[in-house]
C-alpha cells in the first residue's frame, strides 16, 4: 500500500497569503496517483487545500493528517506540503492557516517524530515551503535526525525562501519536481526515486538559482515513486547480453547491416549488399546508441561505423546495465 498526504495552503488568517500551493497540490496529486501506463500508483492520495476561508487547513487537522498517514506499515509514507514555513531558534514550523505567529504552526521536529516513530517502511518528506532544509536538524547540534527509511526533499536550505515560477503561480521547485516524476528523471526502466528527482531538481536550478533544495535520506536502497514511460523497451535493454557476450567486447560492423546507401554505394559492386537480418540487428544498436548504452568505435556515427567496416562496443552505462542483465536484476 502507498498513501500520500498532499497539502497546499493559499489562505492564511493572520499572515500574507500565497497563490500557487494549492495549484502545486493538485499538479503532485496528479502525476503521483497513476503511473504512466496509467496503472494505479498512490491509492486515493488524501489531499488538504485551503484557497480561502471556507477551505481552511488548521494546525490540529495537519497535525492529526500527518500522524495519521504515517500511523501504519504502509509500503510508503508520503508527505508533500506547499505554504508558509517559519525558522528560529528552536526549529521550524509549517504554517497552517490559523497560524498567527510562525512558532505556532506544526513543528518539523514533530512531523519527523511522528516519521521516526512509523511502521511504515519507506517515509518520504517533500516540502515546498521556505526554511524547509532545516527538517531533522537537531536545533542545539549539528546532526541529522532521520531513522531508517526516511528521505527528505526540501525545496530550500533553513536560510533560503522558495520562490516561485515567473507570473506566480506555481513553485519552481514543484515544477521541477512534477517534471521529475513525469519522466524527466526516470532511469531505462523508467523508475523515478527521491535521488534521480534531487539531482534533476539540483541541476535544473543550476549554480546561480536563489534557492538550492537540501536532501536528506537514511535508506539501504531508493525505492521508486513513480514509473514513467521508460526510454527504451525493456526487451532492448536484455538484449545487452544477446548482443554483447562481454562488456568489453567489440560488436564488427560492416556495410551489409546499414540499409542506407548513397546512389554511387548502390552500384558499388564490390559494396556489401544490405542484409535484412542485419539490417535488424542495426536497428536495435542504433536504439541503443540513443540512450548512451552503446557507441561507435573509430567513427563518429553508427552509420560510418558500418561503411567503414569499424565496430560498436558498450559505453560505461551500457556495461552498467549489461551486468544488470546478466545477473538478472532487469
Amino acid at each position: 500500500m502507498r498513501k500520500a498526504l498532499i497539502v497546499g495552503i493559499d489562505y492564511y488568517d493572520h499572515i500574507g497569503d500565497l497563490s500557487g500551493c494549492v495549484n502545486d497540490a493538485h499538479a503532485i496529486k496528479a502525476v503521483l496517483e497513476r503511473h504512466a501506463d496509467n496503472t494505479v500508483n498512490f491509492t486515493t492520495p488524501r489531499l488538504m487545500t485551503a484557497s480561502s476561508a471556507a477551505t481552511s487547513v488548521s494546525r490540529r487537522e495537519l497535525r492529526d493528517a500527518v500522524k495519521e498517514l504515517f500511523s501504519d506499515d504502509s509500503d510508503i509514507a508520503l508527505f508533500y506540503f506547499a505554504g508558509h514555513g517559519y525558522i528560529e531558534d528552536t526549529g521550524g514550523y509549517l504554517c497552517a492557516t490559523d497560524t498567527r505567529d510562525g512558532d505556532d504552526g506544526l513543528a518539523l521536529v514533530e512531523v519527523m517524530t511522528l516519521a521516526n516513530k512509523s511502521p511504515a517502511k519507506n517515509k518520504v518528506i517533500i516540502l515546498d515551503s521556505c526554511h524547509g532544509g532545516i527538517a531533522a536538524t537537531n536545533p542545539g547540534a549539528t546532526f541529522a535526525e532521520i531513522n531508517d527509511g526516511i528521505t527528505i526533499l526540501t525545496a530550500s536550505t533553513a536560510t533560503q525562501y522558495a520562490m516561485e515560477t515567473p507570473g506566480g503561480g506555481s513553485g519552481v521547485f514543484t515544477t521541477l519536481f512534477v517534471d521529475a516524476l513525469g519522466g524527466a528523471a526516470a532511469n531505462l526502466l523508467g523508475d523515478v526515486t527521491p535521488g534521480s528527482i534531487y539531482a534533476h531538481v539540483d541541476q535544473s536550478l543550476g549554480p546561480w538559482g536563489g534557492q538550492r533544495p537540501v536532501f536528506k535520506t537514511n535508506v539501504k536502497s531508493f525505492v521508486s515513486l513513480r514509473t514513467a514511460t521508460p526510454p527504451i523497451a525493456l526487451e532492448d535493454l536484455q538484449s545487452l547480453t544477446k548482443l554483447f557476450p562481454r562488456r568489453d567486447y567489440d560488436f564488427p560492423l560492416d556495410p551489409s547491416y546499414e540499409p542506407e546507401r548513397t546512389d554511387t554505394q548502390r552500384s558499388d559492386p564490390l559494396l556489401q549488399p544490405p542484409d535484412l537480418a542485419k539490417n535488424t540487428v542495426f536497428a536495435l544498436l542504433q536504439r541503443l546508441v540513443k540512450v548512451n548504452l552503446v557507441r561507435p568505435k573509430g567513427e563518429a556515427h553508427m552509420w560510418h561505423a558500418a561503411m567503414n567496416s569499424k565496430s560498436c562496443e558498450l559505453t560505461v552505462l551500457g556495461q552498467h546495465y549489461w551486468k544488470l542483465v546478466n545477473e538478472n536484476l532487469i
